[in-house]
């Protein structure tokens, strides 16, 4: 299996190349152009197509909508000045509360009580 983290790394990098140095043709440079509406636009026309790709249950087309989600986010992303560290960061701040929550059911189950645990 690739390194998906790489991968992503490594699109990342070369759209906001393309952000930095603009050429003509360039189908990421025209989304910088056109602007942040016309980059969210893109995203949810492809999450809606990501959606009848999955309903149509055909593999293929899903992985390829997929694709084209992450490549629009990421193009987003560099427009906003968001980086995957910083998804990173939040999925481990995620990943540790969820973690703590379950901990803190399983003491509470292990201890017989039974009011119920807020885990949001």
């Amino acid at each position: 299996m690739s390194d998906l983290g790489k991968m992503l790394s490594d699109e990342y990098n070369v759209i906001k190349n393309r952000k930095e140095n603009m050429q003509e043709g360039s189908y990421t440079c025209y989304l910088f152009n056109k602007g942040i509406d016309k980059i969210l636009k893109k995203i949810g026309e492809e999450a809606a197509e990501t959606i009848i790709a999955a309903k149509n249950n055909n593999k293929s087309e899903i992985i390829g909508e997929i694709c084209d989600v992450l490549f629009h986010t990421e193009v987003m992303m560099v427009e906003k000045n968001i980086t995957w560290e910083d998804i990173a960061a939040e999925l481990t701040a995620r990943r540790a509360k969820e973690n703590m929550n379950i901990e803190k059911e399983a003491k509470r189950k292990a201890e017989n009580r039974t009011d119920e645990c807020n885990i949001n």
